[in-house]
């Protein structure tokens, strides 16, 4: 599986980016989905997942405020970024595992990403 993450920029505080990851080479509908971000000099964290049936789950930190949701004819995932703050500033990469038993760990998913730069200036 490769997966292709696109939609990163520069915001200002309260503006909106949608980021977008395109999957190929596998069945994109049995893939577990998840963002995650790392920001400089910080741990990769977890952002937001959704299942294969549509279950979605958000860290606290952006729940309310980013949504994640997938097209599987599209074979793609997104995450909506709403009311964007200074702290959201990191590179998002999309992840992905057919099956997953703990969603926020990093090492649970097997495909990755490249990254895209988000940057939101106050």
């Amino acid at each position: 599986v490769q997966l292709q993450a696109s939609g990163g920029g520069s915001v200002q505080a309260g503006g909106s980016l949608r980021l977008s990851c395109a999957a190929s080479g596998g069945q994109f509908s049995r893939l577990f989905m998840g963002w995650f971000r790392q920001a400089p000099g910080k741990d990769r964290e977890f952002v937001a997942s959704i299942s294969r049936s549509f279950a979605t789950t958000y860290a606290d930190a952006v729940k309310g405020r980013f949504t994640i949701s997938r097209d599987n004819d599209k074979k793609t995932v997104f995450l909506q970024m709403n009311s964007l703050k200074p702290e959201d500033t990191a590179v998002y990469f999309c992840a992905a595992h057919p099956v997953i038993y703990s969603i926020s760990t990093v090492s649970q998913y097997s495909y990755w990403g490249q990254g895209t730069q988000v940057t939101v200036s106050s």
